[in-house]
């Protein structure tokens, strides 16, 4: 394809001069592990809410909703609905519960209720999830890059690590979210570019194009049958996208980690509804842009090369060609910064995560001043090793990331029942969680390597017989359902415990409102 003009070039080099220069002015105050991993719990709601858009809108979403549009019609989209639902659910109780439970780890809140092996096995489930998305986004990022550029996908993976690392390493969560905040808007411009071109330039006006794309079925959903075998049913994503966005907000290290940074329980409500709000016109937009880039290769009758033959490619391939000079450039910063915006919110979690959940409890009495340190050091080599991951995935092939991808969904599954249990069952205890968390690594391991065209095991009729969307859910049902059956032989936990269960915050809410 082409390469970039001097145009794009010049503003893809302005936007990362600019991250590094943000990241530098928050370097002096981050003096204490108070201030690096939570921001001294002063972060404004708007501010919180456009990192979290940031943090959920990544590269991937750039590239993967437009390709699946394209390729079929918007049942991807599903999931992205259920995060309005899980938002009301949680959003009263859960988040004002958390900045009152716990310090800066979410998983400090598994050690209370369940003991310190609760605790380190869903922060490892955490950061084997993470640390492997990491070296995807990595590297589907070099690769549409290069496909557009034509520049050399190592470099791409390594420039765009370095200045991730260093303006998180320096920067900490402050550098963090307004970078997110930067990054943010330049997305929306990358959106605004985009379907402004499609409606200025499609064949017989957009008009036609929706006329066409609706004949065609390509805004339809799915189907309403309730199949649990197929991803194009509403009900499977439905499912899916629920307990999804529920781990999400309950057992993520990244969200939960923006609850705690926000001034008060009000402001970190309204942060997080923001970022809700802003991520569902988001993804509707990036389906509504593969939906128009299809009705414009229909209209115009244009015949694609033969080497653009995946549907993620066509997106890439449709900027490269017909976005004009300057604008393609825009496009391209928004780009970067959809991968950067994840990968350093990551990477500081991860570092939250090794220094809350293991290095304070191999060193307890290490300073303040020490943790920071080993904070700091966490991040750049996290930081590394995902551009490493990436750098061998591309090098040996995407058969590598197959094998870590099947190895961390096995590991991650669960963490939404697991706090369920913690949550809602004051009768819940350390034998039951440990047994239920057994139990769910069993089934994991069954439905993961059972499941799909390539299944690594073949049982035949025995086979895990659902859409594969569906193990995740299935895997927190077992969890929460096993742990709590195995927990009655045992006897109840104090009831002390009862105060870290939605039982215990209803009674201090009541006790609140007598006096």
């Amino acid at each position: 394809m082409n390469s970039l003009r001097w145009l794009d070039i010049t503003i893809i080099i302005v936007y990362m001069v600019a991250m590094l220069l943000v990241g530098r002015s928050f370097a002096r105050r981050q003096t204490t592990t108070e201030a690096y991993f939570v921001a001294g719990r002063s972060i404004p709601a708007w501010a919180m809410g456009v990192s979290i858009y940031a943090t959920l809108i990544t590269s991937i979403t750039f590239i993967a909703y437009p390709g699946s549009s394209y390729a079929g019609n918007w049942s991807e989209l599903v999931p992205g609905f259920m995060v309005i639902g899980v938002l009301i659910l949680v959003g009263t109780v859960i988040i004002p519960f958390f900045r009152h439970a716990i310090g800066m780890s979410v998983y400090e809140y598994f050690e209370k209720r369940f003991g310190y092996t609760a605790r380190a096995y869903s922060a490892f489930a955490f950061a084997m999830g993470h640390f492997s998305k990491m070296g995807f986004v990595f590297y589907t990022l070099a690769i549409t890059v290069s496909s557009m550029t034509g520049w050399n996908i190592y470099f791409v993976m390594i420039a765009t690590g370095a200045v991730t690392i260093y303006y998180t390493v320096i920067g900490g969560i402050e550098a963090v979210i307004w970078t997110d905040v930067i990054q943010g808007f330049i997305k929306v411009i990358g959106i605004v570019v985009c379907l402004g071109w499609l409606c200025a330039n499609m064949p017989g006006g957009i008009g036609a194009a929706f006329e066409l794309a609706a004949s065609k079925n390509k805004f339809s959903l799915g189907t309403v049958d309730f199949n649990l075998t197929s991803k194009s049913s509403i009900w499977v994503m439905s499912l899916y996208g629920f307990f999804f966005y529920l781990q999400k907000y309950v057992a993520d290290q990244t969200l939960v980690q923006r609850y705690l940074i926000a001034k008060n329980d009000r402001d970190a409500l309204r942060g997080v509804a923001l970022g809700a709000l802003l991520c569902v016109p988001a993804w509707v937009l990036f389906m509504l842009i593969g939906t128009l880039v299809w009705a414009y290769y229909q209209l115009s009758h244009e015949v694609l090369p033969a080497f653009v033959d995946k549907p993620d490619k066509i997106f890439p391939y449709f900027l490269t060609t017909k976005i004009p000079p300057g604008l393609a450039g825009l496009f391209m910063a928004a780009l970067f910064s959809a991968s950067m915006s994840m990968l350093s919110s990551d990477l500081n979690c991860l570092s939250v995560v090794g220094v809350e959940d293991y290095y304070r409890r191999i060193r307890p009495n290490t300073t303040d001043q020490h943790r920071l340190f080993v904070g700091k050091l966490i991040v750049a080599i996290c930081g590394a090793l995902a551009v490493l991951v990436a750098v061998i995935i591309a090098w040996k092939s995407e058969r590598v990331l197959s094998l870590w991808f099947i190895t961390s969904s096995i590991v991650s599954g669960g963490l939404a029942g697991l706090f369920l249990l913690a949550f809602l069952s004051p009768r819940a205890n350390r034998h039951g969680a440990t047994i239920g968390i057994a139990a769910c690594l069993l089934f994991t391991t069954y439905a993961t390597l059972t499941s799909g065209k390539d299944r690594v095991l073949d049982f035949g009729a025995w086979n895990f017989p659902w859409a594969g969307v569906l193990i995740g859910v299935v895997a927190h049902v077992v969890l929460l359902t096993v742990g709590y059956l195995a927990s009655l032989p045992f006897a109840a936990d104090p009831a002390a415990t009862r105060a870290m269960t939605l039982w215990g915050w209803l009674d201090r809410r009541r006790a609140e409102r007598g006096n």
